[in-house]
């Protein structure tokens, strides 16, 4: 029977080169300094061996995972889709590993049992997508672990959170149609009816934020929003959402001649259901939507949408990640991302 070859250890890696155990570790992990032919020597020897990093073993004793979770509430939403595909790739060129889960959006509380449950055991911190469908109370956010938030509910006070700046984001929108001939507005995606007398609230997100922004720019230019001309889908952010209240709004048979989805699944919908009432997209109506997700390149006629700047929210939230788990102290902050018009086919030029 032929002979089981010994494991490799980085004991015999030293032995073999003739060099401490420490110039062999920092050989191995490109760490530390030394003669470049000693670093040669040990790793000949590491190939000639066979050895591998036991890297369980190296992240026990360092007391990391080199890895984190990121959750979110739903993947069905293209915009979650491509904010854990930017995640993901961004880490990989931080040498971090990332575990996607969702957490049950049932607007009961589902983010907050996820924070209570989540431990790192596994993974060093957790990036958090916030609801739209809950609001979370500041204890919540009391946590024996790294943490970072996306999203824009709430403006929280003890933990970092990274997001786009969406009343400003808003009033670019409108104000882009606006000076592109558009003379009444219509809006999809309100949570909600639009009252113009509502006084900002702590809690708002992103449609209460988006919808006070455009509001802002119509005030401003002395055309105020006609509550009528607001969509109200709930949190029902899909295409057949933004097909469906689109219709209602011209069978309402109030006019406008632009209008504003809140994201890009919404302005989809609202295309195809202008197309199919006859009415020429942007001759007629300008649309603009939010998010810039890769499909909107490729509807006809390709969208005009807000770009959120998904890979900047990716990078920065880890990086404030990797910073708290580093120990590194820093007041928690809000950190915008300010968006810009990616102008096609359904604006003018």
């Amino acid at each position: 029977m032929a002979q089981r070859r010994k494991t490799a250890t980085l004991e015999m890696v030293a032995e073999r080169a003739d060099v401490s155990m420490k110039t062999a570790s920092n050989a191995v992990n490109g760490t530390g300094r030394m003669a470049d032919k000693t670093r040669d020597r040990v790793l000949a020897v590491v190939e000639e061996l066979g050895y591998t990093v036991n890297i369980a073993a190296r992240n026990l004793t360092r007391g990391r995972t080199d890895s984190i979770t990121l959750a979110v509430p739903t993947l069905k939403a293209a915009y979650l889709a491509e904010l854990a595909e930017a995640v993901v790739e961004t880490a990989r060129d931080m040498n971090l590993v990332v575990y996607v889960t969702k957490y049950r959006d049932d607007g009961e509380n589902g983010s907050q049992r996820f924070l209570r449950q989540f431990t790192t055991q596994l993974t060093d911190g957790l990036l958090l997508s916030l609801s739209e469908n809950e609001t979370l109370d500041e204890p919540s956010f009391d946590v024996p672990y790294p943490l970072v938030c996306f999203g824009t509910r709430n403006t929280y006070q003890r933990v970092d959170r990274v997001t786009t700046d969406d009343v400003a984001d808003a009033r670019t929108a409108t104000e882009y149609l606006l000076a592109r001939g558009s003379s009444s507005i219509a809006v999809i995606g309100a949570h909600s009816p639009f009252n113009p007398r509502a006084i900002a609230t702590a809690d708002e997100g992103n449609a209460e934020l988006r919808t006070r922004g455009i509001a802002e720019a119509l005030q401003a230019a002395g055309r105020p929003l006609d509550p009528r001309l607001v969509g109200v889908t709930g949190y029902d952010w899909t295409i057949g959402a933004g097909f469906r209240t689109a219709l209602a709004l011209i069978g309402s048979g109030i006019p406008f001649d632009g209008l504003v989805c809140l994201n890009d699944g919404l302005a989809t919908g609202a295309i195809s259901a202008l197309r199919e009432s006859g009415l020429q997209i942007p001759a007629d109506v300008q649309v603009i939507g939010f998010d810039n997700v890769e499909e909107s390149a490729f509807l006809a006629p390709p969208l005009t949408s807000m770009d959120s700047r998904i890979e900047w929210i990716a990078r920065t939230g880890l990086e404030r990640l990797v910073m708290r788990i580093d120990g590194i102290p820093d007041a928690p902050l809000n950190l915008l991302a300010h968006s810009q018009v990616i102008a096609r086919g359904t604006t003018r030029t």
